[in-house]
């Protein structure tokens, strides 16, 4: 007899060991950090013994342990299956839609602009917003399309570079006076605010490459850590300290001064860029095509 209940722990589960944290898999799943800990509990006293190791510190707070290691392979290819089942049930009429999916923070401050622009010329194509990072939502046809940043190094989708990325400085304009925008000694008395946040194969800028770049004083050791880039972008609103953060994500707060760009003369390339994703599937269909073109213009446009 099967458990739904079950269910429910296994995807607390998995999406805690994917994230390493739980306040990750809850941005996912749309819930509280507790109640994925309240899962992951339960199926830890169903199975006799702990599934993850917990840390007070560090970029990824929970670690498998070594006998949840293989399991966890099957039970995200299960959890894959069932999102697959159920896509399958549901279909897809011939309706003019376009299920688009990103990150929460490339949404906030990036997409959502754009996705009233297109709605505004194309009144015939209906969109829908899933917000996630999890790129199988394009592979299994949970969504049509997906704006990912990284390496594009992502299998069985098809993928179109849309732009680089580049790490900029920021603050708000009611902590720097205008004198000091380009000052390294002035930087080096903030507070620094850091993004914990997993960037794999970035090449990231570390605080102590920042202070090397710009002449300023020995980097502190303490600041701020948040594991949320959106949350360490409204950190830098409300004058907490000085971010280092994606441009992207940043721009039209710099472009409207509720930001401000420090050592704008400085350059941080990353090594991620962002993509727009199909599956092959989506890929054929008219409206995705339609959406596909004119979100690769809308950016060449802006000239990025």
């Amino acid at each position: 007899m099967r458990s739904l209940n079950r269910l429910k722990w296994l995807h607390a589960f998995e999406a805690a060991a994917r994230h390493g944290s739980f306040t990750g898999a809850a941005q996912e799943l749309g819930v509280t950090p507790a109640a994925i800990g309240q899962l992951v509990r339960s199926l830890e006293d169903w199975v006799g013994h702990p599934l993850l190791n917990r840390s007070r510190s560090g970029k990824e707070r929970l670690t498998l342990v070594e006998e949840a290691q293989d399991a966890l392979a099957d039970i995200t290819q299960g959890l894959d299956k069932l999102e697959m089942g159920l896509n399958k049930l549901r279909g897809r009429r011939a309706r003019s839609v376009v299920v688009i999916t990103a990150s929460q923070v490339l949404v906030m401050n990036w997409l959502m602009e754009r996705l009233n622009r297109f709605s505004e010329t194309h009144e015939n194509i209906d969109l829908r917003l899933n917000v996630t990072e999890k790129i199988m939502d394009v592979y299994h046809g949970e969504a049509d399309v997906g704006i990912r940043c990284g390496q594009g190094d992502w299998q069985g989708v098809h993928k179109t570079w849309l732009m680089d990325e580049e790490a900029v400085l920021v603050c708000s304009p009611r902590l720097v006076p205008p004198e000091k925008i380009s000052c390294g000694a002035w930087l080096a008395t903030q507070k620094l605010i850091h993004d914990d946040t997993p960037h794999p194969g970035a090449d990231f800028p570390t605080w102590e490459d920042v202070f090397t770049a710009v002449n300023a004083p020995a980097a502190k050791e303490s600041g701020l850590h948040i594991n949320s880039t959106s949350a360490v972008i409204l950190s830098a609103l409300s004058g907490r300290g000085v971010a280092i953060v994606r441009k992207a994500l940043v721009k039209q707060l710099i472009e409207t001064g509720q930001l401000i760009q420090l050592h704008a003369n400085q350059r941080w390339p990353l090594k991620w860029s962002y993509y727009i994703v199909t599956s092959p599937t989506a890929s054929e269909r008219r409206e995705v095509k339609v959406f596909h073109d004119w979100l690769i213009q809308e950016v060449m446009d802006e000239g990025q």
